[in-house]
């Protein structure tokens, strides 16, 4: 166990964990809601520090992030556990073990390993990712101190639950984050993910703020998010607050953990959405889990060149020359481009 960061002590042994905006109080001996954070003697650790569950080099496309380092690598990595508890979850198997297993699992991998393990696979950055990266913070933030001093990026996958106690504290190592906007409602949020939509709002703008690249994704449920008239707000969000250049990728659902029940998305429902973004004004829209889309590509917004065609997760052709459109001149919004 490695003593956790961003906590209070409080009276009769009792603790407030800041990591997150649960922001919960936690008595001794008892763990937060994550699961992975215990009080131990009026002490919060993190019980995941040296539990690294995965490990693997991925495209960064995968993430999903199109406008960082295109085609290049990215050594990804997740302990257990998560600050949420959607239903829909494709890596239930690892984020909800601690409560539906009652298990904490992994291998010690130290920060210093992990960043020496991604550059000598070529690897561009190191993603925190597969499960939510805000609960494994202290190993995270070790390992983008890590990566920094080897010149890689460090990217957060993440829903967005952290505090700005947390984003002040990254400011200076935490490059990129691709942020699940699951919903524009606070009912789903309560029922499907146990969290608070406001918060998740409030972390992107604060991104912005302190020059973290953004990309946001949209996990379309039928039924449940896929409310035309919230996607729209949801469009205007990010284009009025975040910004026109803010990617946002919109992917279809595939049943999961306990929606097993709900169909996959229709594909006509995600380019409805993907239709809705791009006449927000958002100059990158992109579709998901639907390879050979019109979505895939990314064309300037000056000029409507292709400039990045994909096929999934792979190039076929990548037209940016020195960060900018061949064509016009107009500087692609990205990093590394």
């Amino acid at each position: 166990m490695k003593e956790a960061l961003l906590y209070d002590r409080l009276d009769d042994q009792e603790v407030q964990c800041r990591l997150c905006r649960h922001g919960c109080t936690i008595k001794e001996g008892k763990k937060g809601i994550c699961g992975v954070r215990a009080n131990n003697g009026g002490t919060l650790y993190t019980l995941v520090y040296d539990k690294v569950i995965s490990a693997n080099v991925d495209p960064i496309e995968k993430k999903p992030v199109w406008h960082v380092a295109p085609g290049s690598t990215s050594f990804s990595i997740a302990t257990v556990g998560c600050n949420f508890r959607c239903s829909f979850c494709q890596n239930h198997s690892i984020s909800q073990m601690p409560h539906d297993r009652g298990v904490i699992v992994g291998d010690d991998i130290p920060p210093a390993k992990i960043a020496e393990m991604a550059q000598a696979r070529g690897c561009k950055s190191v993603s925190y990712t597969y499960t939510e990266p805000t609960i494994y913070y202290e190993l995270a933030r070790d390992t983008m101190v890590e990566a920094r001093k080897r010149g890689l990026l460090n990217v957060f996958v993440t829903n967005g639950y952290m505090t700005r106690d947390m984003l002040d504290d990254s400011r200076g190592l935490l490059d990129v984050a691709n942020v699940d906007l699951k919903a524009f409602n606070d009912r789903f949020y309560s029922k499907y993910c146990k969290a608070k939509r406001e918060g998740v709002l409030d972390t992107l703008v604060q991104m912005k703020k302190i020059g973290i690249w953004v990309e946001v994704t949209t996990l379309l449920i039928p039924g449940l998010n896929d409310d035309l008239s919230e996607i729209r707000q949801m469009a205007r969000f990010l284009k009025e607050e975040l910004g026109p250049e803010t990617p946002w990728h919109v992917s279809r659902f595939y049943p999961q953990y306990k929606c097993l029940e709900i169909p996959p998305t229709n594909p006509k429902a995600i380019e409805e959405v993907w239709q809705i973004g791009l006449d927000a004004g958002l100059y990158y829209v992109y579709t998901g889990n639907m390879p050979w889309s019109t979505g895939e590509k990314t064309n300037c917004p000056g000029c409507s060149r292709v400039l990045v065609e994909r096929m999934g997760y792979s190039i076929r052709e990548n037209a940016i020359k020195d960060g900018k459109c061949p064509d016009c001149g107009y500087k692609v919004d990205g990093i590394d481009l």
